[in-house]
């Protein structure tokens, strides 16, 4: 990711990268080690994202999102936005209800964090992203402070009644974050033109 990031030009195409990862905690930039209660034997790898720790493991939807925000004109924050309405919207399609938290960000169904959002912006460029839980082991987290917030909880897919396949919930799920990224594309083109001509 920071290599592409570091090459790449006006020019280069934004790519999503999708994946899982074996068990491994992430501590973020900001990242305390008061948050790693008991990681036992899973590796603790400092990155360059945003946030404080969380945990990736097999059944665990991770896409890396490779964006040039700058072109597109978004801050952070449209970003991240966008990331989070397309879980919130994928989940709406499947009957559950979830939402934002203020100064949390991810997605939380019955204040339980089902999707976790941690970026890197470098020369107006994304990289790292966003990971959605799927059908996992869920206690790994248990080892931590999730993002920080002890005692907070966390849910998956499987436990919401959610059991296609990984591939086929991965395939729904590319198909609402295609379309958040277009639409929310769209509506800063309009409001860049709606601006120039005020």
């Amino acid at each position: 990711m920071q290599r592409f990031t570091d090459k790449r030009n006006a020019d280069t195409l934004d790519e999503l990268w999708v994946l899982q990862h074996p068990p491994v905690y992430t501590l973020g930039q900001a990242g305390k080690r008061e948050h790693l209660l008991n990681p036992g034997n899973i590796p603790v790898y400092h990155i360059d994202r945003g946030g404080q720790v969380t945990y990736h493991g097999p059944g665990q939807l991770i896409i890396y999102i490779l964006m040039d925000i700058k072109r597109r004109n978004w801050g952070v924050k449209q970003l991240v936005h966008a990331l989070e309405q397309a879980v919130i919207d994928y989940l709406a399609s499947q009957k559950i209800t979830a939402n934002r938290r203020e100064k949390a960000p991810g997605v939380y169904v019955d204040e339980r964090k089902i999707a976790s959002l941690g970026l890197r912006i470098r020369r107006g460029r994304s990289y790292h992203g966003l990971s959605l839980n799927v059908d996992m082991d869920l206690t790994p987290f248990q080892g931590i402070n999730p993002c920080g917030y002890a005692g907070l909880e966390v849910t998956q897919l499987r436990d919401l009644g959610i059991t296609e396949d990984f591939e086929q919930i991965t395939a729904q799920f590319l198909a609402f974050l295609l379309n958040t990224l277009q639409c929310f594309e769209h509506s800063s083109r309009m409001n860049k033109t709606s601006d120039s001509r005020s």
